[in-house]
């Protein structure tokens, strides 16, 4: 069972801080505890049963956060190729499933690497599972690392090495 304050991910929804536990403010038939989740991005309030089957687990540690980034260069694009709207929608949402920031890394890298190696912009459903996945991975990694949300690409493209817009510039000068 999670404590109050503490971070987790639930679902594909989002990194959550759970908040309390106890009845929820509403009318149940059950006599149930429930997690009362507030989303580290967004303004709704979540209440889940502690029970819930939906996927829980805590978010990773500042130490796992800092592997991660560390391998992203070595952690290779997907070669799933597939012309099929509904295998690629299939293909990416397991990923999302896996709870695996690995596989989100995988799952931005590889449309990433479609749009390099295509030359023009990506299908409506690569851009829209890239953009879920960086989603779920900055969220959890901005809480992981103890730093704001809009900081996180920049964090991880300065461990690993890339220059970023602002840094092109000053080297520019």
């Amino acid at each position: 069972m999670y404590q109050a304050g503490e971070f987790i991910v639930y679902g594909t929804n989002s990194v959550c801080r759970v908040e309390s536990i106890g009845k929820p403010p509403f009318e149940t038939e059950e006599d149930k505890l429930y997690y009362t989740l507030v989303p580290v991005t967004g303004t709704e309030t979540i209440y889940i049963p502690t029970d819930s089957p939906v996927f829980t687990r805590p978010v990773i540690s500042r130490e796992k956060a800092e592997e991660l980034i560390n391998s992203i260069p070595d952690i290779e694009e997907d070669h799933f190729v597939c012309h099929s709207v509904r295998m690629a929608n299939e293909h990416y949402q397991a990923a999302l499933q896996s709870h695996d920031c690995e596989e989100l890394v995988q799952l931005i890298k590889t449309v990433y690497a479609k749009s390099r190696r295509h030359g023009r912009r990506v299908s409506q459903v690569d851009q829209r599972y890239r953009k879920r996945a960086e989603e779920l991975l900055n969220s959890e990694l901005s809480v992981a690392l103890g730093i704001p949300l809009k900081e996180v690409p920049a964090y991880i493209n300065q461990r690993i090495g890339k220059p970023t817009k602002k840094t092109a510039k000053k080297t520019a000068e």
